[in-house]
């Protein structure tokens, strides 16, 4: 199994408030080369690039996963399969109460309204008993309905066929974003919330296997955990784990002192059914997180966030503030569309030229791809240069 990931993302730093790593962009900005930032390097090879393009399931954890789903013998598994991406990629977070409710109002009194305009002689009552069965039956027809998704034995192995692979590369894709800013981060203790199949901890592995002591990982589903711990011991429940010290938990630890190095939520956040308990997690996990607290939604596409308790790690741009591509770059002759995120959280549409922006610039953006880091930094005022919305 392989997978292709591309993301872009937020990175921020926490001392006395939480602050943006990459700071002071301006929205209408002029793109202007850093003075020798290829060091000598090709233009294929600039300091902006990821350098992650293809990644593969560690053989381990593909064996493990065929086993399963061999032993499973799931019917029409392909079919269940498709059908699982399709919902999970079209799924939408629950409609809030309060916006329900300000639905409803609205709706009812817009329909007060036509119905005092006819100036008909009707019963009261038996109106406003019509007009509410018509506010319920408008709200059951356009409000999405939302329900919590709970998982078997067998709907995890269809999950596992439809989302090993890409949950891994996601994953691995914005943990490598630590490990190329933050070379010396060893962490010792890990903690997965909304761990699913334990992707984090084999990707957290690859990366930091010679320093993790201890990975727990917490899902509400004892199926999905019990999963997990079959592929840690390739689906023999006699053999020793693949990776030592995981441990499954289907509730947070309570002691609110038990910090960890590195805190993940893949996957995770929008699953939970409203806004409130969304934030009384994330405000659960950045107090449990001692250094880096890393949240990843969804070729794979996803966005991600990561924050740190410390002071943001020397990258190797030196602390140059680049735009993130957010897009495949369209090359065309002698010019390059851009579409980037930039330091500030603008969104930004660049028309990246050798007359405007250098030799060297040009040559980086049409070697670069979604993910990677454009080598231009911003002064005032350019033409070419177009704020977008989210």
């Amino acid at each position: 199994m392989a997978s292709r990931s591309y993301g872009a993302c937020v990175f921020c730093q926490r001392a006395t408030v939480v602050k943006l790593w990459f700071r002071g962009m301006s929205a209408a900005a002029h793109p202007q080369p850093q003075p020798d930032f290829l060091k000598g390097e090709l233009h294929r090879k600039h300091p902006g690039l990821t350098n992650l393009k293809i990644m593969r399931l560690p053989e381990e954890l593909r064996l493990a996963a065929q086993s399963i789903i061999h032993k499973a013998q799931v019917t029409q598994l392909s079919e269940r399969t498709s059908k699982l991406t399709n919902f999970l990629w079209s799924r939408k977070r629950a409609v809030e109460d309060l916006t329900l409710r300000q639905k409803a109002v609205g709706l009812e009194k817009e329909l007060w309204l036509k119905a005092l305009q006819k100036r008909e002689d009707i019963d009261e009552q038996l109106l406003e008993d019509r007009i509410r069965n018509r506010v319920l039956s408008e709200l059951r027809r356009t409000t999405y309905h939302w329900t919590p998704l709970k998982y078997n034995e067998e709907l995890g192995v269809v999950y596992m066929a439809a989302r090993l692979a890409g949950g891994y590369a996601a994953v691995r894709r914005a943990l490598h974003e630590i490990k190329k800013r933050d070379p010396s981060f060893a962490p010792q203790t890990l903690l997965d919330f909304g761990s699913g199949l334990g992707t984090v901890a084999w990707a957290s592995h690859s990366y930091w296997g010679d320093s993790l002591k201890e990975m727990v990982c917490v899902d509400s589903s004892g199926s999905m955990n019990i999963l997990a711990e079959r592929l840690l011991k390739g689906d023999d429940e006699h053999a020793e784990p693949h990776i030592k010290q995981v441990y499954f938990r289907q509730f947070l630890p309570l002691a609110p002192k038990v910090q960890f190095d590195l805190v993940v939520a893949a996957f995770t956040l929008s699953e939970l059914p409203n806004i409130k308990d969304r934030e009384e997690a994330v405000f659960t996990l950045w107090r449990k997180t001692s250094s880096y607290l890393h949240n990843n939604r969804q070729i794979e596409k996803f966005s991600y966030l990561i924050l740190s308790r410390s002071e943001a790690p020397v990258a190797e741009t030196e602390g140059v503030e680049w735009a993130r591509l957010i897009a495949p770059v369209l090359c065309r002759t002698r010019h390059v569309h851009c579409r980037v995120c930039c330091p500030d959280g603008q969104l930004q549409h660049l028309v990246v030229t050798a007359r405007k922006h250098s030799r060297d610039v040009y040559r980086c953006a049409r070697n670069s791809n979604w993910g990677d880091q454009l080598p231009i930094i911003q002064k005032a005022e350019q033409e070419d240069v177009h704020t977008e919305s989210e």
